[in-house]
């Protein structure tokens, strides 16, 4: 006998278009696409600056600062990326890998929240 795991529409992690953020759905209605109205200001906003002109409606606008911020994170992500492999290769110890592996997921997830 095969088990089947359904997930109901109750069960979907929704996250907010804009922000990514997760919204807890109300189990009523159509799902939300936005967690604030803020948000959904943002987003109107967003579609509004691009509307007749040759930018495609899903690029996203973000200001030069924030293209430098986001920049020098990668780098430090490939530079803790080569710093595991080095490690590896010339046959660090577990415990100095695991160390450098926690270094490169941390700061994975902190370019993710970059929105």
């Amino acid at each position: 006998m095969v088990n089947r795991v359904t997930i109901s529409r109750n069960d979907q992690v929704l996250t907010c278009a804009w922000c990514g953020r997760e919204i807890n759905r109300s189990g009523r209605g159509r799902p939300r696409k936005y967690c604030s109205v803020s948000c959904k200001q943002r987003a109107y906003e967003q579609r509004n600056n691009v509307t007749g002109t040759t930018i495609p409606q899903n690029a996203v606008i973000i200001h030069p600062d924030r293209v430098d911020t986001l920049r020098d994170s990668l780098f430090e992500l490939r530079c803790a990326a080569e710093d595991v492999a080095t490690a590896a290769s010339e046959g660090a110890d577990p415990d100095e890998i695991n160390d450098l592996c926690t270094e490169l997921v941390q700061l994975a997830r902190a370019i993710e929240k970059l929105r």
